[in-house]
């Protein structure tokens, strides 16, 4: 708040300066906008130290890769472990089932097929006509009749 102050206080101590005369100048707002002008921002007081950010960047993606290592050996192991898995279960599967013999047909009854009951359907002929109803209308049409 105090740099605000003081920042008016020049103003107007300037502006009083001007005016002496009674007429005001285009120096008047140079200095208006020349006072008016914001304190610089403070200055990072964190040391940036490269060096030991470049350390401890290099150890994270170390970190990482061996992570995903890690992740990929876990994978494979699941896999192999779920195959074995896989190939013991056919084998008790294989033990323990009883495999069955189909029925042989038998041969001593030849097939005939028997005849329909059903009445045969009788044809009927194409109808080549369009009826007046189904005909497609247009204006030559119209203008004709």
């Amino acid at each position: 708040m105090e740099p605000l102050k003081e920042a008016r206080n020049r103003v107007e101590g300037s502006s009083s300066s001007d005016n002496s005369n009674g007429r005001s100048s285009g120096g008047g707002r140079r200095s208006l906008t020349n006072c008016l002008i914001k304190p610089p921002v403070k200055k990072n007081t964190i040391p940036i130290d490269l060096k030991l950010r470049a350390v401890e960047r290099a150890r994270f993606a170390h970190q990482v890769v061996e992570k995903r290592r890690l992740i990929k050996q876990y994978k494979m192991e699941r896999e192999r472990q779920q195959k074995l898995e896989e190939e013991e279960e056919i084998k008790r599967l294989r033990k323990e089932l009883i495999p069955k013999a189909q029925l042989m047909p038998y041969f001593d009854r030849p097939f005939v097929p028997r005849r329909s009951e059903k009445q045969p359907t009788v044809p009927r002929e194409p109808k080549f006509c369009i009826p007046r109803h189904k005909t497609i209308k247009c204006c030559r049409c119209h203008a004709m009749t």
